[in-house]
């Protein structure tokens, strides 16, 4: 049998919107495929605001849910595969559901992180790449203080922009 998670993920979002809820997913970013703005990931989840006026491009299939959406002003393309799905429910209320564990996603997840760590053991060059970043960034450490300064700066002045009653 296919999964009920999608089906279930689908009616949800439905029924929220319809009453006027903002829905919000929970997502297990610990999940391998997830693309998501890590900086807000804690405790190895993060709740999404998925109410159609804060993502574009939205999509449910019966394997991931996607979407394009901004946190603090960046623009993030994410990708929650349906195996990270973790809860839907509305901010307003509660009401919504978390989903149990489905055997089809528990060997996916399974299959995925031994792939993960197979290509891990055969990459060399990964180390190579990762001893180059960390010179990099020790050598950049100057660079990182002058636009702690810089920001610390544009911080102080005030805005530009007014409150209009």
């Amino acid at each position: 049998m296919t999964p009920r998670r999608p089906y279930l993920v689908r009616a949800i979002y439905d029924w929220l919107l319809d009453n006027q809820l903002t829905p919000h997913l929970v997502v297990a970013a610990t999940v391998p495929h997830c693309q998501l703005p890590w900086e807000f990931v804690e405790d190895g989840q993060i709740i999404l605001n998925i109410t159609p006026t804060a993502v574009g491009q939205f999509a449910i299939s019966n394997e991931q849910i996607s979407f394009h959406a901004r946190f603090s002003g960046k623009p993030h393309h994410v990708v929650v595969p349906m195996a990270a799905v973790v809860a839907l429910y509305a901010r307003e209320n509660g009401a919504g559901t978390m989903f149990e564990a489905e055997p089809a996603y528990e060997a996916w997840i399974a299959a995925e992180l031994a792939a993960e760590e197979q290509a891990g053991d055969d990459d060399v060059e990964g180390d190579t790449v990762s001893l180059a970043s960390s010179e990099d960034s020790a050598s950049s450490g100057k660079a990182d203080s002058n636009a702690d300064a810089n920001a610390e700066n544009k911080a102080a002045k005030r805005s530009h922009l007014r409150v209009v009653k």
